[in-house]
């Protein structure tokens, strides 16, 4: 997958983990978008050493997706966990 992928990947599993896991974020929409991105890649590094595969599918694979989003909710909660704004709903 090419970078532009993953970046359009990361955008929409910062979106999906933004939603999944609600609140208010000091950083807004760009940290988001980060989050997200970073998560892409943290997510895509994770399944290839958890499932010892050399790559992921692609960008429609489901895999490709669970991982992303999974990585970007970890980022995120790290993130509120470093900034040490606890959200309230």
């Amino acid at each position: 997958m090419g970078i532009i992928a993953w970046i359009l990947l990361g955008l929409i599993a910062g979106a999906i983990a933004k939603a999944l896991m609600p609140g208010r974020d000091p950083g807004g929409i760009i940290i988001t978008i980060l989050i997200g991105i970073g998560g892409a890649l943290l997510g895509g590094w994770l399944g290839q050493v958890i499932f010892n595969v050399d790559s992921l599918d692609g960008f429609f694979s489901l895999s490709t997706w669970i991982t992303a989003i999974i990585g970007a909710l970890i980022l995120l909660f790290l993130y509120r966990v470093l900034t040490g704004r606890r959200s309230t709903v």
